[in-house]
């Protein structure tokens, strides 16, 4: 395990590269006026946001298995590369088809960055500080989604819209540079059967699907050939991903997951949710920036009270669940918010004050919120241990799909009234002749030249599409209100109480279900009670007539075989004086051998730091009812390599020596 510097640095290097992950499913956001204003493709605006979601949510799963097969250092270089790769090509783009493909190739980068950092976390860090680690790779979600259009808005002021994504580079070389001299990929390999085409038919029927809804009614007509070709494409594809998934050893989305009522719902409400938070994300800049005529910079202001109330409501609402244990009611809470939240954006007009605006998004912040979080949770609650992984990353993975459609669908809907709008405008003769209404989108001052009653006219345009936008959404939101009736409470496992707010704020992942255990079992490792205690109770499980202090000794001494007595008295944080009596208590009754100061395991003090380990594993086990451990050989063996691994650690030592018995 890398210590001190070194490992200050990978976690830095980590972070950094999560960050650059997670930002950039936002920063384009209030970039994009000015970018369709420069490239053109008003059409196919919505594709800027939806190709990196879409290749960056598919190829996620592919990348964990990747990493656990061939290691995972390589992998992460590797994605670094291809995210470096893809920020360059999208910043040199010329025109909105270019763009669109390098987003892709962007986020197939993107997708490695996320799930390789959460596992490389847990190959660098001790099993007691994963939890708390791995929480704050989860809050690097929630700065990324605050920070994220208000940076893409800066940019776009003070530079041009290309250093959205040009700032990566630098950034990732860094981070590409750290990794390569200080972490030190660890030995443990896992052989997978990858589902390859399993991934490659999910991401054909999903863009598939995506161009049925972005191009019907705008491109080509719904009933035109073309349109009809995508849908039944994608209902073959889709037959055809059922039965390779029915056949997969390892299938990136076990169909027998939909069987339980619980999955169903949480998915089904996510999908929901994802479409209503990345559709808001993707058009109100382009409301803010054209019709209040604000600066990219100030749309990105604009939107912090829906980034600070989705992160109030989500972390809020996992604490409250930890301490109560009651999950049902947020979601039932939170889905009707976003229909009222969604209702209000829609009445929203070039008349709306700063401060109502505001209050509208600090709604459907709140109500996302409370409803992200809670999915995962009640599924990690619900199924059994084999299938704790797939289900974990399905619902995020549902999330994000729906963030896909509702980007999609949101840009159909507002390209088609908008331009319904303009050709109603210029029939009337209302436009001036060459006025080009996707340049006023860039450069709003465009609006500012024409005469005050067409402006109002122009202005009203736009924010009569913006609003059928919204309007559309709150019976999909409503939808899911009905959905959330229909989930069932269950007392919650202490695994599920162990929050993870990287789930419930960020991008799909694909932890395996002894991932997903142990980063949970590390968290409440770290929480249980102070160690002076967990040894006392411990001791007198096994039957161990010791110190604390003692105990905490053999522990340590028993996993290093043998250990110089001064580097053992500095890993407890006293001096050779101070630890000698607990050192002592453990040569006269034979459990450890001193010679030329060097302290030894001997055999009968490694068979009662085992009777030690078991008495915490029995302890610990309690936390699993309902997977029945005893049963599972993964499960009994995780339990007691944590154990071992926690049991004499330094933290523990510090603790236990500083409350000296």
């Amino acid at each position: 395990m890398p210590q001190g510097r070194n490992l200050a640095v990978i976690l830095g290097a980590l972070m950094l590269a999560m960050l650059l992950a997670a930002l950039d499913q936002t920063i384009v956001s209030t970039a994009l006026p000015t970018i369709v204003s420069d490239l053109g493709g008003l059409n196919h605006l919505s594709w800027v946001v939806t190709a990196y979601l879409l290749s960056s949510t598919a190829s996620t799963p592919l990348w964990g298995k990747l990493g656990d097969q061939y290691g995972r250092k390589r992998l992460f270089q590797l994605s670094i590369v291809i995210f470096l790769v893809g920020s360059a090509l999208c910043g040199l783009s010329s025109s909105m088809g270019q763009l669109i493909a390098f987003r892709a190739i962007q986020g197939l980068g993107g997708g490695g960055l996320m799930v390789l950092v959460v596992a490389i976390v847990g190959d660098v860090v001790p099993p007691r500080e994963r939890g708390r680690y791995q929480g704050l790779f989860g809050a690097v979600f929630g700065i990324s989604s605050v920070c994220g259009p208000l940076l893409g808005g800066w940019f776009v002021d003070n530079l041009s819209w290309h250093w959205v994504f040009y700032i990566n580079l630098p950034v990732g070389v860094l981070a590409l540079i750290a990794v390569a001299l200080v972490l030190h990929a660890p030995s443990e390999r896992h052989r997978h059967r990858i589902d390859y085409l399993g991934t490659v038919l999910i991401v054909g029927w999903s863009v598939a699907l995506v161009l049925m809804t972005t191009w019907g009614g705008t491109e080509y007509p719904w009933g035109s050939v073309q349109i009809i070709g995508l849908a039944v494409g994608a209902v073959v594809l889709i037959a055809l991903w059922v039965l390779v998934e029915h056949r997969a050893a390892e299938p990136i989305l076990p169909l027998h997951l939909f069987r339980d009522a619980v999955f169903s719902l949480s998915s089904s409400i996510g999908f929901v949710i994802g479409f209503a938070m990345f559709g808001a994300l993707t058009f109100l800049p382009i409301f803010l920036q054209v019709v209040h005529g604000v600066s990219p910079t100030m749309s990105g202001v604009h939107l912090l009270p829906m980034m600070v109330g989705l992160l109030v409501a989500s972390i809020g609402s996992g604490q409250l669940i930890s301490k109560t244990g009651h999950y049902r009611i947020y979601p039932i809470i939170g889905t009707p918010i976003v229909a009222v939240a969604l209702f209000l954006l829609s009445r929203m007009d070039e008349r709306s004050t700063t401060w109502s605006m505001s209050l509208r998004f600090l709604l459907l912040g709140f109500g996302l919120g409370l409803v992200m979080q809670v999915l995962v949770i009640a599924v990690q609650n619900r199924v059994p241990y084999a299938d704790l992984g797939a289900a974990t990353s399905g619902v995020t993975f549902f999330r994000q799909i729906g963030g896909s459609f509702g980007v999609a669908a949101f840009g159909t809907v507002f390209a088609n009234h908008l331009e319904s709008n303009m050709t109603e405008l210029a029939r009337k003769g209302e436009l001036p002749r060459g006025f080009d209404p996707a340049a006023a989108q860039g450069n709003p001052k465009l609006i500012e030249k024409l005469p005050p009653q067409v402006r109002g006219d122009f202005l009203h345009a736009y924010a009569d599409a913006i609003q059928t936008v919204f309007l559309w959404a709150v019976p999909i939101a409503l939808i899911a209100c009905v959905l959330t009736w229909f989930m069932k409470e269950t007392p919650l496992r202490a695994t599920a109480q162990a929050t993870d707010y990287g789930e419930g704020l960020g991008g799909a992942s694909a932890r395996t279900s002894r991932h997903e255990v142990e980063r949970a079992l590390s968290d409440l490792i770290r929480r249980d009670p102070a160690a002076l205690e967990q040894y006392t109770r411990i001791g007198r499980l096994a039957g161990v007539d010791l110190p604390p202090g003692s105990m905490w000794a053999l522990c340590r001494i028993a996993r290093d075989g043998s250990v110089p007595g001064a580097a053992l008295a500095d890993r407890a944080g006293v001096t050779v004086e101070q630890g000698r009596p607990y050192i002592d208590r453990l040569v006269e009754a034979g459990l450890v051998r001193r010679a030329e100061g060097e302290l030894a395991i001997t055999d009968d003090g490694r068979e009662t730091a085992d009777r030690l380990v078991q008495a915490r594993v029995a302890g610990l086990a309690d936390h699993l009812r309902g997977w029945s451990p005893e049963e599972s050989p993964e499960l009994a063996e995780l339990l007691t390599r944590l154990c071992r691994d926690t049991l004499g650690d330094d933290t523990e030592g510090r603790q236990v020596h500083a409350l000296r018995d």
